[in-house]
């Protein structure tokens, strides 16, 4: 399924932001990212159908949660969201749905309707975050640093994201629900002060 436009510009607009931010040119994020510079600037100018495996790349390479390359963030006391309405973001071997982003207490939560399908493994050479989930219906195979576990209806799986990992349906296709947890940027840098600070 390719993104639609709205998508496009979002994570166009937002990654020429966190690269400039950052005084990262192409051809390093190109490095550090491992995606090919064209492609890069393909995607900064709306013109490139990003991938989950394009997504979580740049999630690496910049540190960041997917939502601030994505930027869904609904918001008042009640939040509604309808399947039709929401971009499905399209891998290898799943398909994920943002569906919330909640921010308290020094966690980015971000909540998506992950399917997996039969019709190839999702890999990850990893990414920002810890990442969890729960099955819904069907068997998944979860591969994390080599190591594979078979999960269905109702289990439960975390791991730090940052670990290369993978799945796939082998038996049929898969609905889950995915979490990726992040501290936040000032958590982040309160835990390198604390450390710094500590008596060594």
């Amino acid at each position: 399924m390719t993104p639609s436009s709205s998508v496009r510009q979002t994570l166009a607009a937002n990654l020429r932001r966190e690269r400039n931010r950052r005084g990262l040119s192409l051809s390093e994020l190109s490095r550090v990212s491992r995606i090919g510079k064209a492609t890069l600037s393909q995607l900064e100018s709306a013109t490139g159908n990003p991938t989950i495996e394009t997504v979580f790349s740049l999630s690496r390479a910049l540190d960041l949660p997917i939502s601030d390359l994505l930027e869904t963030d609904p918001s008042g006391s009640v939040t509604v969201v309808r399947a039709a309405d929401t971009e499905v973001l399209s891998g290898e071997g799943v398909d994920l749905r943002p569906l919330r982003r909640i921010q308290t207490g020094g966690l980015i939560v971000e909540v998506y309707d992950q399917q997996v399908r039969t019709d190839g493994r999702q890999a990850s050479l990893g990414h920002a975050g810890t990442e969890h989930t729960i099955v819904q219906s069907g068997q998944l195979d979860v591969e994390v640093d080599g190591h594979l576990t078979r999960l269905g209806p109702g289990d439960y799986i975390a791991f730090d994201a940052s670990i290369p990992h993978g799945y796939a349906a082998p038996e049929g296709p898969v609905r889950s629900v995915l979490l990726l947890q992040y501290r936040t940027p000032r958590s982040r840098q309160d835990d390198d002060e604390s450390a710094a600070n500590a008596p060594h």
